[in-house]
């Protein structure tokens, strides 16, 4: 490793430390070059960095290479046209015309919230996109016009659901950011499933099992084994099994991929395009691409803004003083550990595995920049 991401990069067991501007950089220059301008590269670097910033490794560098593996067969275009197919005062429809999720997403949300701006609410659903990374990022967006914003997005179908053995819904994230006055904002970004399916990459890659209620076999027995996807075996809904309230993240999930894809006209349940761009197309595929819903929710269209931040406060205040269970320190609330993990981050640098290193070394060769 040389200066082009930090000073003197140093070694953890196999992960290495880089500074969070450089690693960005490296970003940008990859997504300019498989044809992005430089606005969207910008875009969809601060999106895939901001990822690792906040702890959500699976989302972030981790998946560069799968973006330009995904371009490379012509997927992902770099230079979409992003346009409104339908319209009212307070929603849209977008076609994101194969673009990058990382870059489609962001637009959905800022026309959401222009859109809230006159009516009070704005809702964008978006078809034939790609993988957004991480929702939290776009539900934040909304924070900054003193509004709620929503965001989820439907994935490869991975996902059992209950009681069955075919994979039919995506991990189908959700996040809700929610404005607050002293007290950072209240942000909750959670995967419908017990996990990401990334963080059970990270496990094969390690050659460690996974936890107990993550996966079943393709028989439909729960699985310890990371790599039981491979072998016709599926993710479990939130929850785990019945009798843990997998019904209800069944719901939830199955609850996105209407939102996101059924209602723009994107590919939805076993139709969803797969991430990895070494699988096929589904065959009679319905839909077009990935599918977004956004929305943002004017605080103002409901009750003063300073009055609402006061009792989000209040709110807040009152469970962070809720008594711990025996051996925790401290009630979380939904966004404090990610608060805290960029904190440390961005003093301290970013943890990149080594098999993520060699992969970004690959991309770096590839494109002929310096690593």
């Amino acid at each position: 490793m040389n200066a082009t991401f930090s000073a003197v990069p140093h070694l953890i067991g196999s992960v290495e430390m880089y500074a969070y501007d450089r690693l960005k950089k490296f970003v940008y220059e990859i997504f300019v070059k498989i044809g992005c301008p430089a606005n969207h590269a910008e875009t969809a670097a601060d999106v895939l960095t901001a990822a690792d910033l906040r702890g959500v490794d699976s989302h972030g560098v981790s998946r560069l290479g799968s973006y330009v593996r995904l371009w490379e067969i012509g997927r992902i275009n770099g230079t979409p046209d992003i346009r409104i197919v339908h319209e009212t005062p307070g929603t849209a429809c977008l076609d994101g015309d194969r673009g990058l999720g990382l870059v489609v997403a962001p637009a959905a949300m800022e026309l959401a919230v222009e859109k809230a701006k006159k009516v009070g609410t704005g809702w964008v659903a978006v078809r034939n996109s790609n993988h957004f990374g991480i929702a939290g990022y776009h539900a934040m967006l909304a924070l900054k016009n003193d509004m709620i914003g929503i965001a989820m997005c439907n994935t490869s179908p991975l996902v059992a659901p209950t009681f069955s053995t075919e994979k039919l819904l995506g991990t189908n994230p959700i996040a809700i950011a929610i404005p607050a006055g002293n007290q950072p904002p209240f942000v909750a970004d959670f995967a419908t499933t017990p996990v990401a399916y990334g963080k059970i990459e990270m496990h094969m890659q390690r050659g460690e099992d996974i936890p107990p209620g993550w996966m079943q076999d393709a028989g439909g027995r729960p699985t310890t084994d990371a790599h039981t996807g491979k072998k016709g075996g599926a993710l479990l809904p939130l929850g785990g099994d019945r009798v843990h309230g997998s019904h209800k993240g069944y719901c939830l999930s199955a609850s996105v991929d209407i939102l996101s894809a059924v209602l723009p006209g994107a590919g939805y349940g076993p139709w969803a395009p797969p991430f990895l761009g070494y699988l096929p197309l589904p065959e009679d595929s319905v839909g077009d691409g990935i599918g977004h819903f956004c929305g943002a929710i004017s605080i103002d269209a409901f009750r003063p803004v300073a009055e609402f931040k006061s009792h989000m406060d209040n709110w807040i205040s009152r469970f962070r003083r809720a008594k711990p269970v025996e051996g925790q320190p401290k009630v979380l609330i939904p966004g404090d550990p990610e608060r805290e993990m960029a904190a440390k981050r961005h003093a301290g640098g970013i943890p990149v595995s080594e098999p993520v290193v060699k992969d970004l070394q690959r991309l770096s060769e590839k494109f002929n920049i310096e690593f």
